[in-house]
């Protein structure tokens, strides 16, 4: 009979299932490991020995050497690999335990996944995992969504593998089902939004600034010294300073204008539109990613359009000091954005998410971690059903504050040919957001007109139809 040694098997030894399982071994926890192939899982314990790791060739090996009830997580490629995995797993395991899927699986995957392994006994736990390479080995941000009684039994090893933020793990029960899974898609598309801020006021500086990559890094790292301190502000300053190691130039300068995405950004903008709810810029966001791989018909346009001369700051310092600020308004819309689509799941799926939570657990370990997530958390503290970020006291003061240089970030990155398709969009939610006539009148009129759609009125209740006259 095989000795139950394992708390946990971990299946999957790339890059983050190697991480993950070292962190839980650092962490007193006796660990298995399997790989599909078994080469992987020999690599792994040749260059990270470790007395609580112990890897199989075989899965069956690893399942009947672990302590009930069995835990296995898995960090395999999302989609069809993952159903076959279970698959494989079902005949080796019995009722209460545990299958934890630590991918960026589609929530509605996860949906599935669930209420077929509970017709079986089988409790499973989509778990969001932020933080990359380093975040999984020294700490990451984990978004476990499934059943709640059963969180006590995996609450342990992942609260104490997360990272920690002023003493406490970033690490919570999310929801049932596949909520795990979804927060961490808003938080893909909100990162994907700070992103493309940080590469749009990148772009800004230098063209219109005249910033050389030496001053900009000074100025990101002066940046993450105030209130834009964020891990993503940080990594830019050290990226700015890097030498190329092939050429005698700057590393950025010799890197393609191309970045590509995995696609959770791309579920969040689709969700959205199903939801009804606006994530405009993080939209955007995503969709600077997709024109950026379009290369060839870029430099074509590029060739044929005519380029828009750039109008240089006259004050350089003062331009920079408005581009900070506009990055800071971008980062509330993207925020309040994604806060506002997570409330509509909340509601629409009824998952009690606690808001509040989830941003103090994005505090570290993840890759948005920044100084901003404290006061969100303290706005939901304080208003639990708060409806949009915006409203809370202290964003309100900031966007009042701050409104004008997004405005003026958008206009000059518009008049001088410069692609800012983030802050143009967050200029534009706020508009919207804030308008009292935006033309939806004329809309209900033209809907009515051409197809009887009816329409109401500002005076009386009810809806109505007009016999319009045809046109001519």
């Amino acid at each position: 009979m095989t000795e139950k040694i394992l708390d946990i098997g971990v299946v999957g030894m790339a890059v983050m299932g190697r991480s993950l399982a070292l962190n839980m071994a650092d962490h007193g926890f006796e660990v298995g490991g399997y790989n599909r192939s078994y080469d992987i899982t020999a690599e792994v314990l040749r260059t990270h020995p470790h007395p609580r790791m112990h890897g199989y060739e075989k899965l069956e090996d690893m399942v009947a050497a672990m302590k009930l009830p069995r835990k296995v997580f898995l960090m395999i490629q999302a989609g069809r690999p993952v159903d076959m995995v279970i698959d494989q797993l079902i005949p080796m395991l019995e009722p209460g335990d545990i299958i934890m899927d630590g991918g960026n699986s589609f929530y509605e995957d996860t949906n599935r996944r669930e209420a077929k392994l509970k017709e079986k006994g089988i409790l499973y736990f989509g778990v969001g995992v932020s933080g990359g390479e380093e975040g999984a080995r020294r700490g990451p941000s984990i978004m476990p969504g499934g059943d709640s009684a059963a969180y006590k039994e995996i609450q342990p090893i992942l609260e104490a593998i997360s990272a920690k933020a002023e003493g406490e793990p970033c690490c919570t029960y999310i929801g049932p089902q596949g909520a795990g899974h979804y927060v961490k898609m808003v938080h893909n598309g909100i990162e994907y939004a700070d992103m493309e801020l940080i590469a749009e006021a990148y772009l800004l500086l230098k063209e219109i600034g005249g910033y050389t990559n030496k001053e900009l890094a000074d100025l990101f790292a002066a940046w993450n010294e105030g209130e834009l301190r964020s891990y993503l502000i940080g990594i830019t300053s050290e990226i700015f300073k890097e030498n190329d190691d092939l050429t005698d130039g700057d590393l950025i300068d010799a890197i393609l204008n191309s970045a590509s995405q995995k696609g959770t950004g791309r579920w969040a903008a689709i969700e959205s539109l199903k939801q009804g709810v606006d994530i405009s810029m993080i939209t955007a966001a995503g969709n600077a990613r997709v024109m950026s791989n379009d290369l060839e018909r870029r430099r074509r346009a590029y060739s044929l359009i005519q380029t828009v001369p750039v109008v240089k700051a006259a004050d350089k310092e003062a331009f920079a000091e408005t581009i900070r600020r506009a990055l800071y308004m971008g980062k509330i819309i993207a925020y309040a954005q994604g806060f506002s689509l997570l409330q509509n799941a909340s509601d629409t799926f009824q998952w009690n998410l606690d808001l509040a939570k989830i941003a103090s657990i994005w505090r570290a370990g993840c890759i948005i971690q920044a100084e901003f997530l404290n006061d969100i958390t303290a706005a939901y503290v304080r208003s639990p059903k708060l409806t949009n970020l915006i409203f809370d006291s202290f964003f309100l003061d900031r966007v009042n504050l701050y409104q004008q240089d997004l405005r003026s970030a958008a206009a000059q990155g518009i008049t001088s040919g410069i692609a800012v398709p983030a802050m143009v969009n967050a200029a534009a939610y706020l508009d919207e957001f804030r308008a009292e006539a935006n033309g939806a009148n004329l809309i209900q009129a033209q809907r009515d007109y051409f197809g009887a759609h009816t329409y109401q009125r500002n005076d009386r209740e009810g809806t109505f139809h007009h016999q319009w006259k045809e046109s001519i």
